[in-house]
Parts: C-alpha cells; sequence; structure tokens
C-alpha cells in the first residue's frame, strides 16, 4: 500500500475547507484549488475562509492555488469537494493534467440534473476507472472544523481502499466506517436535503415536533424505496450516511437546506433565497434529479414530489402538506 502523505482538495467551499484543517492538523501536505483566483488570493491573505467558513483559523501549512497542475503536482490523494451541478465542467479542467497513480476520493452530495448520474459515476465518465471512494455521513463543516465528535462512512467497490481512506481521514473526534455499498452511501448522502428542505418548511410553518418526526420517518421510506430500486442495500439507509446524515440535516441551525426550506416556508420565491447566500444548496437542484430519478424507476416519492413542485412549480407549500396529508388511506410498509 502507498504511503500518502501529500493530499489536494479540489474546491475552497466549507467542506473542504474543513477537511484541508482536519488532515493537516494530522501533519498531511494539503493544498487547496479554488476556481477564483481573487478568492483564493483572499484565503491566502486571511488565512480564514470568509464566506464558507467564518470564524475557522485555516493552519499556515495548508496551501491555496487556482492552478490545477500546482494542486495536483505530487499528490498521492485528491479529493474532490465541488458542487455536483459543477463537477463534470471541474473533473474535465482535471482531465488534462497527469493522473497516473493518484487516488480519489469524493465528498459531493449530490446528483447531476440532466444525466441522473451520482457523484462517482460522473467521476468514472469524465476521468476514466480512477481509485475512488465516496465519503460521507451526518458532517455539519462548522463542528467537524471546532473539533465535535463526528462519524462518517467510506465507501468503495474495493473494501481495500475504504479502509485506506479509513486510515488517512480517522481521528480522535472523527471517526470513519467503511462501506462496499457506494450507491446507497451516495445516494442517502444526497437524497436527505430533500427532506431537509421540507423539515425548514414545517419549522417556519410551525407545524412541531410530531410533524418533524414524521417528515423525517416517512422522508426515509422514500429514500429506502429509491436507493434500493437503484441497487443500493436497504440496511445502508439506516446507518451514517442514511438516517444519520438525514437527522442532522433536518434539525441542525447550520444545515443550508433546512434554511432554504425555512425561507420557502416563509413564503419568498426561491430565486430571492439563493440570492442571500453564497453557499450552494445541494438540495435544490437533487430535488429535481430525483423527481426524474422516481419517474424513471416508477418509484412513489411524495415528499420529494411535493418539494419538487413548491421548488420549481411554485407551489404554496401550506397546499402541499394538505396534499400530502390528504392522500389516499395506507398501511405502513405498503408502496
Amino acid at each position: 500500500m502507498d504511503i500518502i502523505k501529500n493530499i489536494s482538495i479540489i474546491g475552497d467551499g466549507g467542506w473542504g475547507t474543513t477537511l484541508a484543517v482536519l488532515l493537516s492538523r494530522k501533519g498531511f501536505n494539503v493544498t487547496i484549488w479554488g476556481a477564483f483566483p481573487d478568492y483564493v488570493e483572499v484565503l491566502k491573505s486571511k488565512r480564514e475562509n470568509v464566506k464558507f467558513l467564518p470564524g475557522i483559523k485555516i493552519p499556515d501549512n495548508v496551501k491555496f492555488t487556482a492552478s490545477m497542475n500546482e494542486a495536483l503536482s505530487g499528490k498521492e490523494l485528491v479529493i474532490l469537494a465541488v458542487p455536483s451541478q459543477f463537477a463534470r465542467g471541474v473533473f474535465t479542467i482535471l482531465k488534462m493534467e497527469n493522473l497516473s497513480g493518484k487516488k480519489f476520493v469524493s465528498v459531493t452530495k449530490g446528483i447531476e440534473n440532466n444525466s441522473l448520474k451520482r457523484i462517482s459515476e460522473v467521476v468514472y465518465d469524465v476521468l476514466g476507472g480512477q481509485s475512488l471512494v465516496v465519503i460521507s455521513g451526518p458532517t455539519i463543516a462548522l463542528e467537524v472544523a471546532n473539533g465535535a465528535p463526528t462519524t462518517v462512512v467510506a465507501a468503495s467497490d474495493s473494501l481495500g481502499l475504504a479502509k485506506e481512506a479509513q486510515g488517512v481521514f480517522m481521528t480522535d473526534r472523527f471517526r470513519v466506517y467503511t462501506s462496499t455499498d457506494v450507491i446507497g452511501v451516495e445516494l442517502g448522502g444526497s437524497l436527505k436535503n430533500i427532506i431537509a428542505i421540507a423539515a425548514g418548511a414545517t419549522d417556519a410553518l410551525g407545524f412541531g415536533a410530531n410533524a418533524k418526526a414524521a417528515l423525517l420517518t416517512r422522508g426515509l421510506v422514500e429514500i429506502v424505496r429509491l436507493g434500493t430500486a437503484m441497487g443500493a442495500r436497504r440496511e445502508t439507509f439506516y446507518g451514517l450516511s442514511g438516517l444519520g446524515d438525514l437527522t442532522t440535516t433536518c434539525i441542525s441551525q447550520y444545515s443550508r437546506n433546512r434554511w432554504l426550506g425555512e425561507e420557502i416556508g416563509k413564503g419568498k420565491p426561491l430565486k430571492d433565497v439563493l440570492k442571500e447566500t453564497d453557499m450552494v444548496v445541494e438540495g435544490v437542484a437533487t430535488a429535481k434529479s430525483a423527481y426524474d430519478l422516481s419517474k424513471k424507476y416508477k418509484v412513489e416519492m411524495p415528499i420529494a414530489s411535493e418539494i419538487y413542485k413548491v421548488l420549481y412549480e411554485n407551489k404554496d407549500p401550506q397546499r402541499a402538506v394538505h396534499d400530502l396529508m390528504t392522500r389516499s388511506p395506507k398501511m405502513e410498509g405498503e408502496d
């Protein structure tokens, strides 16, 4: 097994920066690549990601660059931390570099809209058969950066690769489990964002704990339905990358997706809400992908469907709740 000492993180958002902090504290040499040279200079001078991770000092040994060649040169491990809808474009830039012998870890939670591909599938599409691990789980970036205990799952078709990633990332505050269910781990981390938008809307509408509990429970049912139809293992969705991530994203005050849902629940148009943040809210694009996937796989996903209609068809959130609550009676567990 090759020794990993030098790591490149492609993406200068909150999560990529958090992982740079975590890994540099472990003694790795870390370089962050950012797409915008002007902001890369801000990161260099301030040693703080003021847009995406304010209040966290970035260690002096973390390097920043807007040059992909510089970011990749001499690196054994490449962490892919770009928003899902920009992933293909960034990977196309990556493809122009020498990727021989490099291993990849994807930490992006999303599904590409047009192709309906998971991010690992986009990696293989653009970069070919790379050595790839997917890491996902309940990971609020600010909590991880502050050293709060956190647990995640590293999944790969190769258990050996998953274990290697486990060794790289694991600390006494960041516990990593392994899995070979890449489909389940990726889908759990992506689809939960839709339910989190719904959770934020219920908060804004003042529905209370009963509604939130029902939403999480029935939302998980929908995630399992689609996931198993797409080839994932059912048990994965009851683990960290499924139920764990779903819970965190639906209740955390730092959840971007829950925040967006809350703003939508207050009656604000989606376009106006998105203007209020520099951060990408993955659940917006994922809602469209999930809606299309539910049609493709003929899977019933009433909550995801209503969120799609609220976001993309301007359906009133109160009406969406009414339509969910007045669906035909069913036995629990019935599809």
